[in-house]
């Protein structure tokens, strides 16, 4: 009977890959008066499942800092630029887990290092699994959500202009959504 067990238990560790076309990675920023949205259009990901053994979980993400998409390109640009990403000298931004922690059947609290910028902190993203399904032509997807706010000047994105009327132009917090669908490996 332990045989069994300890078998089910390691094959049911699972590697799926993030499917770029099909998840997401958004943002939001105060600009003025409103929001800027925005969205990062080159992504990877590796997820190690273990739904009923949490601790095996873990998840290692990549975002091409160069893919930033806002519609419109000179603010793309200049997020690109030395004022905020710096591209040039920090291609990618990366998230990579070392805890994983179950909060409820579908909530799990995943802590791990955020690095933006060549800033790395420590970050809890409450993610949400959204289920497992087999697609059309066999493959096994799972699915996961996660929204955290962040300072940005805590990851060394400083720029700002100050307004006639006080305030700055530019918002400190950034809300980061994730919708991720991955295919099992």
């Amino acid at each position: 009977m332990t045989a069994t067990t300890t078998t089910t238990t390691a094959t049911n560790v699972r590697t799926f890959a993030i499917d770029k076309m099909l998840s997401e990675v958004l943002f939001q920023v105060r600009h003025l008066v409103t929001r800027v949205r925005g969205r990062f259009n080159d992504f990877s990901g590796t997820v190690i499942f273990a739904p009923h053994s949490p601790e095996q979980s873990s998840i290692t993400f990549t975002i091409d800092a160069s893919s930033v998409d806002t519609s419109a390109a000179d603010r793309d640009q200049h997020l690109r630029s030395e004022d905020f990403f710096a591209v040039e000298k920090h291609p990618t931004l990366t998230f990579v887990s070392s805890r994983v922690t179950r909060k409820s059947e579908e909530r799990f609290d995943v802590e791990g290092t955020l690095t933006i910028r060549g800033v790395a902190k420590t970050v809890t993203l409450p993610v949400i699994y959204l289920g497992e399904a087999k697609d059309p032509w066999g493959n096994t997807r799972v699915g996961f959500e996660t929204e955290l706010t962040v300072n940005r000047k805590d990851f060394g994105l400083m720029w700002n202009a100050a307004l006639e009327t006080g305030g700055f132009l530019v918002g400190d917090d950034v809300k980061i959504t994730v919708s991720a669908q991955a295919v099992e490996q």
